[in-house]
């Protein structure tokens, strides 16, 4: 790319964004924490998705100190249903470093921030340039998918050599004055006009006629990807143990998948009907009724849960079964249940 297709990319770029940039509620007052709380909810998250999660939170968090101090429980229940749990936990695990070391606010520079649990090259990017308007880039997936095409780069953007590469592009294009702008504008162009699933948006394109893909006409066998391995396959009965008002749930060891939470019994492997029965009295659990429930599954990064449910309604507490007993409000109040299990919690809810 010569001087003048740099050039052209800025202005263009910016141009675009100014005229059409999503009205956002972290864009309103672009503050570092604010700028690191969205992006960190971003992640693997749409838009719509995040939107009333961040408004949520910084009711409940709005400072730094806020967040170091929050219970961890609080914590996990602002972030129901957004997934990738330890994204908070390491939010509140930075936010007790940054009043340790950083006398409570946000450091500025790149690599300070990328010393802080959660923060990668490209959030510490994000937030270094759109805050405190830094010239650094951030580089996601939108922004990679973007430059493969502006390129006609045929390489594996899941390479770091790859990803290396395309930052340091992005870096002689990145404006002075407006760096934070450039970055917002270009992950904004991945997410609405070059965008990952269907055909991109070309004529709408403010980089067309710079774009090498569009102009050879392969744009959309861009960017080349790697294939992800195959997720492996976890057959799980999951149990609503329900006594009166009340329903058992169980919190997960405090190591692993969706730590620390909190979750309804469950074994691996399907259980039959017979030997769900059997389950119960090996747990000393006086039935009065089971009733099977529809099957659920859930996609994790690397797994992939299939599930069937019993309801149980039981006549009385069992003394010695592992767990608390809780109220359907006490759930909605304090106990965040992951969205693995929303399937039966929803029918929980509907009994």
């Amino acid at each position: 790319m010569n001087v003048e297709e740099m050039k052209y990319f800025s202005n263009e770029l910016l141009k675009w964004y100014d005229q059409n940039a999503r009205i956002l509620p972290w864009r309103e007052h672009p503050s570092a924490y604010r700028v690191w709380i969205s992006e960190v909810m971003l992640q693997q998250t749409r838009v719509n998705a995040v939107k009333p999660y961040f408004e949520r939170f910084m009711k409940e968090c709005s400072t730094i100190q806020d967040l170091a101090h929050i219970s961890e429980d609080k914590l996990l229940k602002l972030w129901e249903g957004l997934g990738y749990y330890n994204r908070a936990k390491n939010l509140k695990r930075a936010a007790q470093i940054i009043e340790e070391k950083f006398g409570g606010r946000l450091p500025s520079d790149r690599k300070c921030l990328q010393s802080l649990p959660g923060i990668g090259p490209y959030t510490a990017g994000a937030i270094s340039s759109i805050a405190f308007g830094h010239k650094v880039p951030a580089v996601d997936g939108n922004v990679l998918r973007v430059m493969s095409r502006v390129l006609a780069n045929k390489e594996d953007i899941t390479c770091t050599a790859v990803k290396k590469e395309i930052e340091k592009i992005i870096y002689k294009i990145l404006p002075e004055k407006r760096a934070g702008d450039f970055n917002q504008a270009l992950m904004e162009l991945g997410a609405v006009i070059c965008v990952p699933n269907g055909a991109p948006k070309c004529t709408a394109c403010p980089l067309s006629p710079i774009c090498q893909g569009y102009q050879q006409g392969i744009e959309e066998k861009l960017p080349i990807k790697a294939k992800k391995k195959k997720r492996t396959i976890e057959k799980k009965t999951i149990f609503l143990l329900v006594y009166e008002e009340y329903i058992l749930i169980r919190q997960r060891p405090n190591k692993g998948l969706l730590s620390n939470m909190w979750e309804f019994p469950n074994v691996e492997g399907y259980l039959s009907n017979q030997k769900c029965k059997e389950k119960m009295q090996q747990w000393k659990i006086d039935v009065k009724q089971i009733l099977p429930l529809n099957s659920s599954k859930h996609i994790f990064t690397h797994k992939e849960w299939r599930m069937i449910g019993y309801l149980i309604i039981i006549n009385k507490k069992p003394k010695e079964l592992k767990g608390i007993w809780v109220t359907k409000q006490q759930i909605l109040d304090k106990y965040s249940i992951p969205s693995a299990f929303q399937h039966y919690l929803k029918i929980l809810f509907l009994q």
